[in-house]
């Protein structure tokens, strides 16, 4: 093989496959760049490609992949064993050693892979006529390897540029265009609107006064405030209005919110929910939160269904909501009373079990959820930031047109180690509002405003 043939030279780390196994062919451009694969990668691949997670179907996939590739040769330098295959016109190149600098008796199992890893990433540094690239989504391996003067980068896709996602827009009007501003077209007042334009906050001009609006087929919908402060959770501000809005008009099927920890997503989620079961909209509520721990490990438990003890901490941001819903209901209804009451933690629990008997609400494990069609259903998607696009893809996929989706995250909370910022499923579902979605009608916010309390908010002014 001529090794100065190709344009790049990138070796890739074993995160780069788990998130997308279609990420190699990416990289190669049609055989332009060269893919480098330490044997310890394929190691660590064959070790997850038992399970039903996301990551284990990754694995998968790219031993399929493996088991259609063309062996053009094996050779061996410096003690390194180099075999090339081709694969539908991906040139990879997969190298081992027999023995390594590291020793695995003074280095812990994970340390120690990222180093074997690096190892080869070094030789292959040397080797090759060009510079290589390490390409991991794993910042402790990137920075052994800039420790290593290796070149390295996370894979950032093309990214993403939130100033130009300007969900909402404030712009000022004449106090006479008012009686005129509802249906009309969004584009007499905005010349500059685009499609991921959503909402319109109107300022009337030497007043104090503000119309919120939402655009539906480029015309102007002004939202009805006191209907959206009927429900269970009250909206508190012209975000969670918005917010709100979307999740209770039945024009969305797809309503994606990017916000803060302690900005109300989840409960107003939920409250909407709860208000169109009630209304019959639809028949069920569906929850999925992504599990961490399901990234990490192939046996371990990853969504998970039901509220059975054993199972209570992946539910716990949803049994916390549904505590705080019943509480606030409670309230509600005796605030006429002299003395107030508080309820008992026994009356709480019963009242959180009646809410989920009485919206037939469901947490629902991913990997239960392959080759079955959800219908009726109000499908609140939780933590978007840390699943996959091949996760978020298969769940969405699962999808009937009865069905009405809410999909929450924050690009500031990734726990996942398989995906960043750039590349995890709510960046490119935010990316995708950039365009129109033909037969879909997609809405999306941020919620900037924390209102958990002040110890959130001084905690996320603080740590950001």
């Amino acid at each position: 093989m001529q090794l100065n043939n190709y344009e790049k030279y990138y070796v890739i780390d074993t995160n780069i496959i788990l998130e997308d196994y279609t990420n190699i062919s990416k990289i190669s451009q049609d055989g332009k760049n060269l893919i480098i694969i330490p044997e310890t990668v394929l190691d660590e691949l064959d070790n997850k490609k038992s399970g039903f997670d996301e990551i284990n179907f990754q694995a998968r996939n790219f031993a399929r992949m493996l088991e259609n590739a063309n062996i053009k040769e094996s050779f061996e330098v410096q003690n390194h064993k180099i075999v090339s295959l081709d694969i539908q016109n991906i040139k990879i190149q997969i190298i081992s050693k027999e023995n390594y600098n590291v020793k695995k008796n003074n280095t812990s199992s994970n340390i120690y892979n990222d180093r074997k890893i690096l190892e080869i990433t070094a030789f292959a540094n040397s080797y090759y006529p060009c510079k290589i690239l390490f390409l991991s989504n794993d910042i402790m391996a990137r920075v052994r390897a800039t420790s290593l003067d290796l070149q390295t980068s996370p894979l950032i896709g093309d990214g993403i540029d939130d100033s130009n996602l300007e969900f909402e827009k404030t712009i000022s009007i004449d106090f006479n265009q008012l009686e005129t501003l509802q249906h009309k077209d969004i584009k007499e007042f905005d010349k500059d609107y685009m499609p991921y334009n959503f909402s319109y906050t109107f300022k009337i001009k030497n007043s104090d006064q503000n119309i919120l609006a939402c655009i539906k087929n480029e015309k102007i919908y002004i939202l009805d405030e006191v209907s959206l402060r009927e429900q269970i959770i009250t909206p508190l501000n012209k975000e969670q209005l918005f917010f709100s809005n979307s999740m209770m008009d039945m024009y969305y099927d797809v309503i994606i919110s990017e916000a803060k920890a302690g900005s109300g997503k989840t409960l107003l989620a939920l409250s909407a929910a709860v208000k169109m079961v009630r209304k019959k909209h639809f028949s069920r509520i569906i929850y999925i939160r992504n599990s961490i721990e399901s990234l990490d490990k192939g046996e371990d438990i990853g969504y998970l269904p039901g509220f059975e003890e054993k199972f209570a901490i992946y539910n716990h941001p949803l049994h916390d909501s549904l505590r705080f819903m019943a509480l606030k209901e409670h309230k509600r209804k005796n605030q006429n009373k002299k003395q107030y009451i508080a309820p008992s933690d026994d009356e709480i629990e019963q009242k959180v079990s009646q809410t989920i008997e009485n919206y037939s609400i469901q947490t629902m494990w991913v990997g239960e959820m392959r080759g079955r069609t959800l219908s009726e259903a109000f499908v609140i998607i939780d933590e978007a930031q840390n699943m996959s696009n091949k996760t978020m893809q298969m769940v969405l996929s699962r999808l009937d047109s009865s069905c009405k989706v809410i999909i929450l995250g924050s690009n500031k909370q990734i726990d996942n180690f398989y995906v960043n910022k750039y590349t995890n499923a709510l960046t490119t579902l935010l990316k995708s509002t950039k365009q129109k979605a033909e037969g879909l009608n997609i809405y999306a916010v941020k919620l900037n405003k924390v209102l958990r309390g002040p110890i959130t908010k001084w905690a996320e002014n603080i740590f950001e």
